[in-house]
Formats: C-alpha cells, sequence, structure tokens
C-alpha cells in the first residue's frame, strides 16, 4: 500500500482517505483512486458513476439518500472546502442516527468514504467549492429519500462559514421540507 491512509471513523464503515502527494517546483501529482490500494484498505467496491457538483459559500446540500438502491460513495473537494458529513441509517446498527463530519478541501486533499445506507450531505465554508465523488449505483431520481439538515433527533454541528448565520445559508426548497430521523422508515 503506501500510496494512501486510510482513517477509520468512531461510526464502523466510515473512513477518512488522504492520499500520498508527490509535489516539487512544477506542482503535485497523487492518485485520488485506486482499485487495488482501496480493496486492501478494506474498501473493495465497483464504481460506476462519477459526480461533480460546485456551489457557493453557504450553500448547504442534504442530507440526501437512496431508498431501494443505496450507493458506497467517495467523495472529495476539488476546488474549496466543505464540512462533509454522514448520518448512518443502517437498521441494527448501534450507531443507527448518529453523524459523523469532517472538512474536506483542496488543500488537505482527504477523501470520506461513505458505505451504503448512510444519508450524506454537506456546507460551503470557503467563497467556492467544486465537489467530486463516484458512487457504486447509477442515479435513480424516482429513488431519493432525506433527512431534515436541522434535525436536533441527529443534531450535526455544521460549521458556519464565515461571516454568516444559519438564517444566511442557501439551501434547497426540497432540503428543508425532509422529515427527522424520528420519522424515518426504510422503504
Amino acid at each position: 500500500m503506501g500510496k494512501i491512509t486510510v482513517e477509520t471513523c468512531e461510526i464502523e464503515g466510515l473512513k477518512v482517505i488522504t492520499p500520498t502527494v508527490f509535489g516539487d517546483e512544477r506542482g503535485y501529482f497523487m492518485e485520488t483512486y485506486n482499485y487495488n490500494d482501496f480493496k486492501e484498505a478494506g474498501i473493495d467496491v465497483q464504481f460506476v458513476q462519477d459526480n461533480q457538483s460546485a456551489s457557493k459559500k453557504g450553500v448547504l446540500r442534504g442530507l440526501h439518500f437512496q431508498i431501494n438502491f443505496p450507493q458506497d460513495k467517495l467523495v472529495r473537494v476539488v476546488s474549496g472546502e466543505v464540512f462533509d458529513v454522514a448520518v448512518d441509517l443502517r437498521e441494527g446498527s448501534k450507531t443507527f442516527g448518529k453523524w459523523y463530519g469532517v472538512k474536506l478541501s483542496a488543500e488537505n486533499k482527504k477523501q470520506f468514504f461513505i458505505p451504503k445506507n448512510f444519508a450524506h450531505g454537506f456546507i460551503v465554508l470557503s467563497d467556492y467549492a467544486e465537489f467530486a465523488y463516484k458512487c457504486t449505483d447509477f442515479y435513480h431520481p424516482n429513488d431519493e429519500g432525506g433527512l431534515l439538515w436541522s434535525d436536533p433527533g441527529i443534531g450535526v454541528e455544521w460549521p458556519m462559514p464565515e461571516g454568516m448565520t444559519e438564517k444566511d445559508l442557501i439551501i434547497s426548497d426540497k432540503d428543508q421540507k425532509w422529515s427527522g430521523i424520528d420519522s424515518y422508515k426504510k422503504a
């Protein structure tokens, strides 16, 4: 191995991955994904789709999950900085409803592996951020589920972008209407 460092999190299955960065006066090179290295680290999945989004400061996306076609995700930030969150929705898990968050940035180059049956979301802390992620299943538009980002039953401690308060956040209408963890039922 040696090309990546994998940190386990307090919620089983979540992993923070830091690639080895090879830099010199020209810039840097890193592998963002290598199946063999990930398999050796216990992440043996097949990704089938890559996605990328761009958002401005204060955008909060989430907390999203797929109902019948759950996806493993490997997420990272290409430009800027976000606070990324995963919430355990695995039936029977001792950490069901618990969340874990990590700052991902172009500077720290960390990646976050989120297994199936977790809700996922992030808030943009920088002026602008580009967010890229790999998924193990294709997007099914009629299979979306979500949890309310501010649900006190989950209690995510979202850091506020500098100079902003909660009322300044930019959240889609859909993301403001999700229910809390207490009403979550797997379809």
